[in-house]
């Protein structure tokens, strides 16, 4: 089964998100799955039930209502998202068997670099598991089912700047710690994470055919 990974480099929000709508609302059966991989200008994003009150101090930030599942989360620069746009009916995946196989990668990920990590059942993400980070957030993740196809996906802190957590509750837990990569395995690169990570996203979906494309030509 083919899938295209585009390579969107660094992009505010807000065209990316009403993107992978219309991609959403326009493919069809013959249309082949894509993963985005993209870093944001810095932004506040709130899902479907997010609560104000999780905004403590925004600031010069923009806060962006979204139709993803979950609270409010940040984004930006060193930060790597990648969006999982995927006809989830055509490879016969459920939400939770979704779910768990984007926190099955970045574990599996993390263990290749000595970094314990696991997933939660009452919190979506993946968290550390030991030393003086144990139980900090280093990804999240919020999906959204339309026309039984994915958008949204995931957020893993690379190497991002993490004070505006601080601004916020993130994903509605009040004083929850946040952890990244970089100070975890200082020798690792945005680029090196990137590409590992993608890569086992891939083998565990099972796409073969893999085409890489530059920006949001032809979407």
């Amino acid at each position: 089964m083919p899938l295209n990974i585009r390579l969107l480099g660094q992009q505010p929000y807000l065209p990316v998100w009403q993107a992978m709508q219309d991609f959403t609302a326009t493919r069809d059966e013959a249309t082949t799955d894509e993963l985005w991989v993209v870093q944001h200008d810095s932004v506040f994003t709130q899902g479907q039930a997010g609560k104000a009150e999780h905004l403590l101090n925004p600031g010069d930030i923009p806060v962006v209502k979204v139709d993803r599942g979950g609270q409010v989360t940040w984004h930006g620069p060193g930060q790597l998202v990648i969006y999982l746009l995927l006809d989830v009916r055509r490879i016969n995946y459920g939400v939770r068997h979704l779910v768990n196989l984007i926190e099955d990668s970045l574990i599996e990920y993390l263990a290749s670099l000595g970094v314990s990590a696991e997933a939660r059942p009452d919190a979506p993400g993946v968290y550390l598991k030991e030393g003086s980070a144990a139980g900090a957030k280093i990804a999240a993740l919020g999906l959204k089912i339309r026309r039984g196809c994915s958008f949204h996906g995931l957020s893993f802190n690379v190497s991002c700047d993490l004070s505006p957590f601080q601004r916020i509750n993130p994903c509605g837990y009040a004083g929850m710690p946040v952890a990244r990569l970089i100070d975890l395995v200082p020798t690792s690169s945005f680029q090196q994470a990137q590409d590992a990570l993608l890569a086992i996203l891939i083998r565990r979906l099972g796409h073969t055919n893999i085409t890489y494309l530059h920006g949001q030509e032809s979407v």
